[in-house]
């Protein structure tokens, strides 16, 4: 009985997901659907790494600004003197390539620490990305970045356009928050969270630790590209600031408010996070945007400390739900 009703829930969501877009203004299907969804797909990549391989990463922003900012140097854009490098499809398959390598790279040096010096190593990385972009002036264009990159059109219709857009992102999203459900799952996904449990048992047995660290990096690496490719064709460019602290911070709080624990965590924190980013500046303004952020994200943590999803299961009286895995929750 507990699965029909999950699967009718499901169901109920997706034809919800897809019918959003015929009943509200442009507005809304961009600016806090679309969005919503790239945003959760970059804290996804996050929850990942942090619920099922125990890592937290401070860089899957910078790796989502390392793809876009691959896409836009070989795209089409304002300063690019008419022409691109490669056509569309060429240049969204080198920008996941640069993403999930960057994802590899920093899963390599990431890998040889834990706990708070794996966060911080992670940071650190981050912020090393952010100054390159900032100080190039020859590539990356420094402070300006790059503006008015070409949205790719097929058949007439651009992607840019609110409807294609949306159901774009949509699409992308679904197919990645499958692929980690699907990937939990697999001997892949079970050694890496037999890591997470125990590291130097999983070394006993033969496993190589650091290797499927690495591996899970490569893949929290890939989501955040796609992650990246669409927040580069959602703002239409990509400057420093858009892979600086203040986004770097905004992917781990929509990550943590939505709950670490499930990937569906980090769609619902980040669509929570847009919201109220759109409208504090109607109710606080801009000055008191980040203290409101600050206070909402305190009381959902004590509340909830796994997060909006944890705190409506708990409400259900369900169990702990971890891939679809169901077990006690510890005392």
């Amino acid at each position: 009985m507990a699965k029909q009703q999950l699967w009718t829930v499901r169901t109920l969501l997706v034809i919800a997901l897809i019918a959003y877009p015929q009943l509200v203004p442009n507005f809304w299907i961009v600016s806090v659907g679309a969005y919503a969804i790239v945003l959760g797909i970059i804290a996804m990549s996050m929850t990942f790494l942090a619920a099922y391989g125990g890592m937290i990463s401070m860089a899957q922003m910078a790796i989502a600004g390392a793809a876009g900012y691959t896409l836009a140097i070989v795209s089409l854009h304002s300063a690019s003197g008419g022409a691109a490098l490669l056509p569309w499809p060429s240049a969204v398959a080198v920008a996941m390539l640069v993403g999930t390598g960057a994802g590899l790279l920093i899963g390599i040096v990431a890998a040889r620490s834990q706990g708070i010096y794996m966060l911080m190593s992670t940071l650190a990385i981050a912020m090393i990305l952010f100054y390159l972009a900032q100080q190039n002036t020859t590539l990356l264009h420094g402070f300006d970045g790059f503006h008015g990159v070409a949205v790719p059109t097929i058949g007439g219709t651009s992607l840019r356009d609110p409807l294609p857009f949306y159901y774009l992102c949509l699409t992308c999203g679904v197919l990645l928050y499958g692929l980690v459900i699907y990937l939990v799952r697999t001997p892949f996904g079970l050694v890496i969270q037999g890591i997470r449990d125990d590291p130097r048992r999983m070394t006993s047995l033969g496993y190589r630790v650091t290797w499927h660290q690495v591996a899970a990096y490569g893949v929290a690496g890939f989501i955040a590209a796609v992650g990246g490719v669409l927040a580069l064709w959602y703002h239409g460019g990509i400057s420093p600031g858009s892979i600086g602290m203040t986004a770097t911070v905004s992917v781990l709080i929509a990550a943590v408010i939505g709950g670490l624990g499930h990937p569906r965590g980090a769609f619902i924190g980040a669509l929570t996070y847009v919201l109220i980013q759109i409208f504090a500046v109607d109710l606080v303004g801009n000055e008191r945007f980040n203290s409101l952020i600050g206070f909402v994200f305190l009381v959902i943590v004590m509340l909830s400390p796994d997060g909006l999803s944890g705190l409506w299961r708990r409400m259900r009286g369900d169990r702990t739900n971890l891939g679809g895995v169901v077990v006690t929750p510890r005392q």
